[in-house]
This record gives C-alpha cells, sequence and structure tokens, in this order.
C-alpha cells in the first residue's frame, strides 16, 4: 500500500497552566479533530492519502501468491491523515465525535482508557497500543491520576499548530490521531471487513514495526532536519501499512473480503478471479481450481467472504470499471467487453445496479469533484 500525504500548518495553542498541550481543527461539522503533535517549528502540508494509480504485485507461481491486499488498496480512493496529537498529565479527559468511517488512535506514551459506541467497557490502552474504529460516532478518551475529577479539555476551533511547548514525554499522556476518508466503494469495503473497534497491542507479533514506524513520526516532527516533511509523509505511508499488516496477523478476522484474500483455500480461485475477470468463470472451474466440491466451494466461500463467489466477481469488476471510469479514457464498450459483458447496455445495467448511476455518469462526477 503506497500513498501520498499532505499536511496542513498554523498556530499553537498551548495552555501551560495545566500544564498540557493540544492541537486540533475543526471539521465541517463543527466536531474535533486532534491533529499531529510537533514539537518543533517543521514546514508542513496538508496530508493526503491515496494510493498508487496502478499495483505492482507478484504473480502467483509455485512459491509466491498474487499480492492481493496491494491490488484491492490499488483499486479504491483512500485519502487518509495521520491528523494530530495531544501530550497532557494530570487526571485528564476528553472527548470528540467521530466523522469519518476509519479512525486511529495511537497511545505513544503513558495510558489511558478509551471509550466508543459499540464497547461494553472501556479499552485500556498503553504505550504502543493501536485502536482503528471502524463506522463509530464518537471517541471519549480519559487517563492520568490526581485527586478531584479529571480536567476536562477540548481545543479551540481552528486550524491546529505545528510547534508544541511544554510537552515532556518523560511524565505526559501522549496521544497520536488520524482518520482515513474514503469513496464509497472504499467505505463499503473497509466497513465491511473490520470490526467495530480492532486493538492491535504493543506486546502482539506485529507491534514492533508498528512501534517503529511511530517513533519515527515522532522524531520527525520533533527533530527540526532538513527534510523533515518529505519524511514525515513517507512514515505516516508506512504507518497505516503496518496498521493493515498487523490487522491481518490476528487469529480471526470477521467474514469479508479481507478475510477471503488470508484463506490458503480459495487462493488458487481468488486467483483466477483477479488475474482475468474478464473470463466468464463458473463454479465448477473455480471449485476445480480450489480442489473442492461445487457445493463444498460454494459454503467456504459465502462462509470466509460474506457472498457467494459470483458476487464476489461481480464486485471486483465493478471495483475495476471505477477505476477504468475515474482514470482511463477507455469507452464504455470496450470496457463492458473486457470484464466480461456481452454487451454494453449489460455492463451499464449491472454498473449502475452496483454503483447507483451509469458508468458515464460516474465518469463525469468523479472528474469533475477531482
Amino acid at each position: 500500500m503506497i500513498a501520498k500525504i499532505r499536511s496542513h500548518a498554523t498556530a499553537d495553542s498551548v495552555d501551560r497552566t495545566s500544564a498540557r498541550t493540544v492541537i486540533g481543527d475543526q471539521g465541517p461539522s463543527g466536531c474535533w479533530f486532534p491533529k499531529v503533535l510537533v514539537m518543533a517549528p517543521v514546514c508542513a502540508r496538508s496530508v493526503e492519502l491515496r494510493m498508487l494509480d496502478r499495483t505492482v504485485f507478484l504473480r502467483e507461481s509455485s512459491a509466491v501468491a498474487i499480492d492481493h491486499l496491494s491490488e484491492v488498496f490499488d483499486l479504491i480512493e483512500v485519502r487518509g491523515q495521520i491528523s494530530g496529537a495531544f501530550a497532557v498529565r494530570g487526571h485528564w479527559v476528553t472527548q470528540s465525535v467521530i466523522a469519518s468511517p476509519l479512525k486511529l488512535s495511537v497511545m505513544v506514551r503513558g495510558r489511558c482508557r478509551l471509550s466508543t459506541d459499540g464497547l461494553d467497557a472501556p479499552i485500556e490502552m498503553e504505550a504502543g497500543d493501536v485502536a482503528v474504529l471502524t463506522g463509530r460516532s464518537w471517541l471519549r478518551a480519559e487517563g492520568g491520576a490526581g485527586d478531584g475529577p479529571p480536567v476536562e479539555f477540548e481545543p479551540e476551533a481552528g486550524k491546529y499548530a505545528l510547534r508544541v511547548g511544554g510537552a515532556d514525554f518523560a511524565v505526559d499522556d501522549v496521544i497520536l490521531g488520524g482518520h482515513v476518508e474514503l469513496d464509497p466503494a472504499g467505505a463499503a469495503l473497509l466497513t465491511q471487513a473490520l470490526p467495530a473497534v480492532a486493538l492491535i497491542r504493543a506486546s502482539d507479533s506485529a507491534a514492533p514495526a508498528l512501534r517503529a514506524c511511530v517513533d519515527r513520526l515522532v522524531e520527525e516532527v520533533t527533530g527540526e532536519r532538513m527534510g523533515a516533511a518529505f519524511a514525515v509523509r513517507q512514515h505516516a505511508q508506512l504507518f497505516l501499512l503496518e496498521v493493515f499488516r498487523a490487522y491481518l496477523g490476528q487469529a480471526e478476522l470477521p467474514p469479508g473480503w479481507l478475510r477471503a484474500l488470508t484463506d490458503d483455500r480459495l487462493r488458487p480461485a481468488l486467483a483466477l478471479m483477479h488475474g482475468d475477470p474478464g473470463r466468464p468463470w463458473g463454479l465448477e472451474e473455480l471449485a476445480r481450481a480450489a480442489a473442492m466440491s461445487r457445493t463444498s466451494f460454494t459454503v467456504r466461500f459465502r462462509s470466509v467472504a460474506g457472498v457467494p463467489p459470483l458476487t464476489y466477481l461481480n464486485s471486483w469488476r465493478m471495483l475495476l470499471a471505477r477505476r477504468a471510469l475515474r482514470d482511463d479514457d477507455v469507452r464504455i464498450g470496450a470496457l463492458a467487453a473486457q470484464l466480461g459483458y456481452t454487451s454494453e447496455s449489460a455492463f451499464s445495467t449491472a454498473f449502475k445496479r452496483e454503483v447507483g448511476e451509469a458508468p458515464l455518469r460516474y465518469r463525469h462526477r468523479i472528474r469533475q469533484a477531482s
């Protein structure tokens, strides 16, 4: 998963009397988005995460399988932000509205209790833990210790600061936040594939790579070194990749395309559908590739992917169609033939049923928006 990032910079927001420093900005709906903690005046630009236009992936051989994850992420529009942080000491609490389908929360230093809708009890987070919140509407974090009620804070509305003073990593709780914005296709895929809250612990086997990404991000934004803005973009790309790798390494994934990509039994059939989507694949042929009976293959595919095999194939074709309409000038009839449809009208009907609008209208809207 390769990405491009941009980030915005503005004035400081520092409360020295309570020994806390907060940065953030306000979204279009008035809700708070925490922003990146930076200890030095590093020049930054607005951060945008986007996948490369074409996938570079390994072709399946006897030893190496297609990198289907890179292939899928290449097709969906993903714009995300490593969007901020705060450093605070003492007993504290803060909460905000979540306006994006995917929210990331990283405990850089210290510990806190994280709550969100859909959880029976708060999650205890320690240094190195990462939480991925999917389809949640609010987030509350509480940490620190001390007598009396916690100090509740909410950053002032406006653009976030790039220089932060008063933070002490030896004693402060430091949380790094982010969110991912998705087009409708990407939102449908990822929210269907991820649980309400996915927690990656610092003790997990994949945590060292994640921790290394976080440490480099913090180092770059606090180091006042030449090329820091470029380095932040690159490390943020790797961080998001490591988050998904870590999640994929967990024992049990919910049914969906993400789980299907990791299923060894289904991999040969998926390789056929992904490698030649325009071919009129039948269940018998796909089941034979997976060395299963047609009935066993269909039952397993539905239980793992959450949909029947041919429904998955149609969705994959529609993702390819979206990319072609977004990025290329291919004629609708030629695209229909490439994707295995017998006529332009058959393709247009399938596309409108899946996407909600005709192919030409989709192309015009997407290009106008970009």
